[in-house]
């Protein structure tokens, strides 16, 4: 059909439907990803490591629905710290307390729920 004029033409009255169906599919494609970007920039920015401690965080080897934080008390204070998973679909995850003295090493591991997309950002508590 014709938006100008009301009138349909007889012999592109399929490609008129296959094009308008693809406009629209690409128009709702181009606005999810839209709303996905600016979502996940949103909340992309990781949180500041506590002061004292030294910490690498990282999924596991062979699952990745478990993640971690190994750290290290450079401090002079006993200090507490966990990991926290954003596991996408799935409800987050806080991991074990770790409670280090001034020298010490620990790890904190937790794990999301498989129904989720996995581990989307690892942070780490005080």
């Amino acid at each position: 059909m014709n938006l100008f004029t009301g009138t349909r033409s007889k012999g592109a009255k399929a490609m008129g439907k296959c094009s308008r169906s693809l406009l629209r599919a690409l128009a709702a494609t181009a606005t999810v990803s839209a709303l996905a970007v600016s979502v996940t920039s949103a909340t992309a920015a990781p949180a500041a490591i506590p002061p004292g401690l030294s910490c690498d965080t990282g999924k596991h080897a062979v699952d990745a629905y478990t993640g971690f934080a190994l750290c290290r008390n450079n401090g002079g204070q006993t200090q507490t710290f966990w990991v926290h998973l954003v596991c996408g679909w799935a409800p987050d995850v806080d991991g074990n307390h770790v409670t280090l003295r001034p020298g010490e090493s620990g790890q904190s591991t937790a794990h999301c729920g498989k129904i989720g997309t996995g581990i989307g950002e690892i942070h780490i508590r005080p």
